[in-house]
C-alpha cells in the first residue's frame, strides 16, 4: 500500500474508532493481557508492513514501546472498513498531534516524538535550491486534493496530480516532472530502494504551518497510567537513540517536534 492510502487508512480508522465508544484501556489490563495491540497496514513501507525484514518504522517503534511496558506487541492488520470495525487496537502510530481533533474521535495523544510534513524533492541534476528557483513551466508532482497542491496552485506553480506518493517519485526519477511535493519519509525511502536515483530534498515549505506537523502515538481511551507509561517509554527511546536508529534504517531523519 502506498503512502497516500496510508493517510486515508488513518482517517478512516479515526472515524470508526470514534464511533465505537470503546471503554477505557488501562495499563493494568494490557499487562494482564500481556500485549499492547497496534493497528497498522500490512503493506505500506516505510511506515508498516508484514515483512519480517524491514517491517516499517511504525512496527519497530511500537515493538520498542511494548518492551518498555514489559509486554509483547500484537499487530492488527487493517486494510478496509470491515476490518476497522472488528479491530481492537490500543494504539496507532503517526497520529497528527492535534489534541482537539483526536479527542473528537475518542483518541488521546502521547507526547510528540517526530516532526513530519511535506518536502520538495528534485533530481540530483536540478539546479534548484528552493521553490523560487523553479522556472516558469516546470511542473511539481502533487497528490490530488492535497494541501500542498492547493498551496502551490495559489503561488502560480504548475502542478501535475498523482494519487500515490511512490507514483510521484517514479515520475520525478523518469524526468516526467521537475519536482515532487511529498513527505520526507517518501524521499528517504525512495533513495534507499533506488540508490542510483540520488533525489535531493530542498527547503520549500518549512515556514508553512499547514504543511508541517508533529506526530504522536494515538491511544484509544487510555487511562492515565497508560498515557504516562507511553510518554515515559518515548522519552527513554529518544534519550538512548533507539528512535533515531529505527528511522535511520529506513533512511528517514528523526526531527525534533516543535
Amino acid at each position: 500500500m502506498r503512502p497516500k492510502m496510508r493517510q486515508s487508512v488513518f482517517v478512516g480508522l479515526l472515524i470508526l474508532l470514534g464511533a465505537t465508544g470503546a471503554s477505557a484501556r488501562s495499563l493494568e489490563a494490557i499487562r494482564t493481557r500481556g500485549a499492547l495491540t497496534l493497528c497498522a497496514h500490512p503493506n505500506a513501507l516505510p511506515f508498516a508492513s508484514k515483512r519480517d525484514v524491514d517491517p516499517g518504522f511504525q512496527i519497530e517503534i511500537a515493538r520498542e514501546l511494548a518492551k518498555q511496558l514489559k509486554v509483547a506487541l500484537e499487530q492488527h492488520w487493517v486494510v478496509n472498513s470491515f476490518q476497522y470495525r472488528r479491530a481492537d487496537c490500543d494504539i496507532i502510530m503517526d497520529a497528527i498531534a492535534n489534541p482537539a481533533a483526536l479527542a473528537e474521535v475518542g483518541l488521546r495523544m502521547s507526547r510528540p516524538y517526530q516532526r513530519s510534513g511535506v518536502a520538495l524533492a528534485v533530481r540530483a541534476d536540478s539546479g534548484a535550491a528552493s521553490l523560487a528557483d523553479l522556472r516558469p513551466g516546470q511542473r511539481v508532482g502533487v497528490q490530488v486534493g492535497s494541501i500542498a497542491s492547493m498551496t502551490l496552485s495559489k503561488r502560480g506553480v504548475q502542478t501535475s496530480p498523482f494519487v500515490f506518493e511512490d507514483e510521484i517519485m517514479d515520475a520525478l526519477a523518469k524526468n516526467e516532472i521537475d519536482a515532487a511535493a511529498v513527505t520526507p519519509a517518501a524521499i528517504g525511502w525512495f533513495n534507499q530502494v533506488h540508490p542510483d536515483a540520488h533525489v535531493r530534498r530542498i527547503p520549500a515549505f518549512e515556514d508553512d504551518p499547514d504543511l508541517n506537523w508533529n506526530v504522536a502515538v494515538g491511544m484509544l481511551s487510555p487511562d492515565e497510567k497508560l498515557r504516562q507509561g507511553l510518554d515515559a517509554a518515548l522519552e527513554a527511546l529518544l534519550a538512548d537513540g533507539t528512535l533515531a536508529r529505527i528511522y535511520a534504517h529506513y533512511n528517514v531523519e528523526l526531527r525534533s517536534p516543535k
